[in-house]
């Protein structure tokens, strides 16, 4: 006799949700999702794909201006903001119907609504209970917005996919990297962005000669940068924002986007009251195979705060089901993960940063490149590309490699295969050069320079 409903119950509908309920329930496992807003979570919904589509949007501006230098006449552009969300909505429409179909070929149960967890084995979704031997929570994460006074005015990135017009004027606030890529986005398409960050650079955490290089670029293209600048207060008079920033300093907006961070969201769900363990941020605290303080409660994803990009989630999702309806538990790897910025350009990492490197290894190798992109000799535009290799000189490892410029994410994409195999500097150096490509860079650096500064500030 079956003694619950489910062999696991997974609440939200995510990425790493549904990978990891596909993948038990093909092993012959009882599944069911619950998600309460859309299939497919942030990433598919309001994140990284109607992102990527507004990154290419903002991209034909330059296309077009470019064109003049090789010949094309082309009639002066206009831009429809309306007519690219109502196409991007039909897209993302489709991917929450091809995430129905892939949940339901694989037999998972799809719930509608708000899950709750009762006990370490019982979860209910608008007033009916469900018993599950094993309950997942994936339930990613939410914007967080800081308590600054009149943070009420400001939308997130949420609601910036949906927003009914462009504005003339938006300040957006924060320094992370959906800070930046609205920025080069709304810039792009013709709005006039100031970014207010309170830090000296933004992007913290990447390679700082990576992060200055991008300031200089985005500068170019109009973004205004405010460093050092916490906003204190954002009021309203009418239809315009005043923002307050610094010391005494002001910017008169139409519109402010908070996007500074996100944090789990497991408000709400019953986990501390079961007696699950979380961190100061909310975040689930989980062992190595994503078990919680309770053993029949597990967690991947954006709530367990380690890594939060959706390739982790995925991976995470794809172990969990390995370990615990697989009959294997593989070992979690959060070393070598790519990651990129969809910035204008784009930027793109894998493995250490200097800073990082030169703590951990001793004075390293540095080897790095800047230079005019070949499209551009010809279209006129001034934007430049970095790349940056980091290299153990007692092991000749690459330990890192940073890249700023057009294409980025594909190639760095393509280095993390190398660093994860181990490659070393003279395997780069041995490397014939695809020519004439940006890529070629990467296997021709031959001057370098060793690092310093271990306690350079983030």
């Amino acid at each position: 006799m079956r003694r619950h409903d489910y062999d696991l119950f997974t609440i939200g509908a995510g990425s790493g949700g549904v990978r990891a309920s596909r993948l038990a329930s093909a092993s012959g496992a009882r599944v069911a999702v619950a998600e309460e807003r859309y299939l497919g979570g942030t990433c598919v919904n309001v994140g990284c794909v109607p992102k990527k589509l507004f990154v290419y949007a903002a991209g034909y501006r330059g296309e077009i201006a470019d064109a003049a230098g090789y010949g094309w006449k082309v009639a002066e552009p206009s831009f429809d903001w309306p007519t690219l969300v109502a196409n991007k909505d039909r897209e993302i429409d489709r991917l929450g119907r091809v995430y129905e179909r892939i949940l339901g070929n694989a037999g998972v149960e799809i719930i509608d609504g708000r899950a709750t967890i009762v006990d370490p084995n019982t979860v209910e979704v608008d007033g009916k209970r469900y018993s599950a031997e094993r309950i997942l929570v994936a339930t990613g994460g939410a914007p967080e917005v800081p308590p600054i006074a009149g943070a009420e005015h400001a939308f997130t990135s949420n609601e910036a996919f949906y927003l009914p017009a462009l504005p003339r004027r938006l300040a957006i606030v924060g320094g992370g990297y959906i800070a930046v890529e609205f920025a080069g986005i709304f810039a792009a398409l013709g709005v006039d962005v100031t970014l207010l960050y309170r830090g000296h650079l933004f992007l913290r955490g990447f390679d700082d000669d990576v992060r200055s290089f991008l300031a200089d670029e985005l500068t170019k293209k109009g973004v205004g940068l405010c460093f050092n600048a916490p906003v204190t207060e954002i009021s309203r008079d009418g239809e315009i924002y005043r923002v307050a920033y610094g010391r005494g300093r002001s910017l008169e907006v139409d519109a402010v986007m908070m996007a500074t961070g996100r944090r789990p969201a497991t408000a709400g769900l019953g986990l501390a009251e079961i007696g699950v363990n979380l961190d100061e941020r909310g975040a689930i605290i989980v062992d190595d195979h994503f078990r919680s303080s309770v053993p029949s409660i597990y967690a991947i994803g954006d709530v367990i705060d380690r890594v939060a990009l959706t390739p982790v989630a995925i991976a995470q999702g794809t172990a969990f089901a390995s370990a615990h309806f697989g009959g294997h538990a593989p070992d979690f790897d959060y070393d070598l993960i790519p990651t990129a910025v969809f910035s204008q350009p784009p930027l793109a990492s894998v493995g250490l940063t200097e800073h990082v490197a030169h703590n951990k290894h001793g004075c390293v190798d540095v080897y790095t490149s800047t230079f005019r992109p070949m499209r551009h000799t010809l279209s006129g535009r001034d934007e430049r590309t970095y790349m940056k290799l980091i290299v153990d000189p007692k092991t000749d490892r690459v330990l890192g490699a940073h890249m700023v410029g057009a294409d980025a994410p594909e190639i760095i994409q393509s280095l993390a295969v190398a660093l994860r195999c181990g490659a070393t500097k003279a395997q780069f150096d041995g490397t014939m050069a695809l020519h004439p490509s940006a890529a070629e860079e990467f296997v021709t650096m031959r001057q370098k320079r060793s690092s310093t500064e271990a306690d350079r500030p983030s």
